[in-house]
């Protein structure tokens, strides 16, 4: 009698398992098809996307202000038609890859890919404005260079590099900024270095343009007491 009974609880135990296993099955279907449509989709509109990116021809204009040096340097081909075409596909096979899991109720993988299709704009923006800065950064090496040597004056080049050196690091930390990248330390060592160049212009003025400033002084003093 305990081995028929036995026998009956695993038999409606697999009966059960069968049932719930075809009763998903189309739905996982359903998912797997939404995912390959998907695929399709971002790869026509990824190749779309390139080619119009490729027919604004955007790397001349980067490589006229400067810019391709920097990609060589790292080990980087510049080629935004192939970048911008990889963002959009990989976007949309996330984006279909949530709706598959939505369907299969894959709730803990739908949040984190969520959260991927979240932070995706981060990391455009933040490319966007390390090349903005370098860009300004190549300007303005440029800019200072021509007015110091114009003007006649030393140290031209060192200026130069200064400025290019400045920009592109305060660049490099708003992009870290807009990644959410050790936000506060970033925004500690950002007040740090402003008060840093405070206190030493201070410090330097106060030591060695004391003189001066009394010369000031006395006469501001001067020209009040007549």
């Amino acid at each position: 009698m305990y081995i028929q009974s036995w026998s009956t609880v695993v038999a409606e135990s697999l009966q059960n398992l069968w049932f719930d296993v075809m009763a998903f099955f189309p739905t996982l279907i359903g998912a797997i098809i939404i995912f390959v449509i998907g695929i399709i989709v971002a790869s026509a509109l990824g190749t779309l996307v390139g080619k119009i990116v490729s027919v604004l021809k955007i790397d001349e204009g980067l490589r006229k202000l400067g810019v391709e040096k920097y990609f060589d340097r790292a080990g980087i081909n510049m080629d935004s038609a192939k970048f911008c075409d990889r963002v959009v596909f990989w976007f949309l096979v996330v984006a279909f890859l949530l709706a598959a899991t939505d369907i299969l109720k894959f709730y803990a993988l739908s949040a984190f890919l969520t959260d991927v299709l979240s932070y995706i704009p981060n990391i455009i923006i933040a490319v966007l404005i390390l090349l903005a800065a370098i860009v300004l950064a190549n300007l303005s090496e440029k800019i200072v260079r021509g007015s110091v040597m114009s003007a006649r004056l030393h140290a031209a080049k060192f200026l130069g590099a200064l400025t290019w050196y400045s920009i592109t690091i305060f660049g490099f930390l708003a992009a870290l900024v807009q990644l959410n990248v050790a936000t506060t330390i970033i925004n500690t060592v950002i007040t740090g270095i402003i008060a840093m160049v405070a206190l030493a212009g201070g410090i330097a003025f106060g030591i060695g343009g004391k003189d001066y400033a009394s010369h000031l002084i006395a006469k501001f003093r001067d020209k009040i007491e007549d």
